[in-house]
């Protein structure tokens, strides 16, 4: 996974993604940051997208 940082005058954001198939780059989550650190939910969240994409994928 790899992650966009964008930082514009009403905020920050993320955009978390992966580009490692031939097929399309899959936006896993993407959302506005509130803190300095990036919520471990968040993380979860793109984490569990990436696994359930591998598995989509495979069949």
């Amino acid at each position: 996974m790899r992650e966009i940082r964008i930082r514009a005058t009403d905020g920050a954001f993320r955009v978390i993604y992966v580009a490692k198939f031939a097929e399309a780059v899959f936006v896993l989550h993407c959302f506005q940051k509130k803190s300095r650190k990036t919520a471990r939910e968040d993380v979860d969240l793109a984490t569990r997208r990436y696994k359930e994409l591998l598995k989509e994928l495979k069949s």
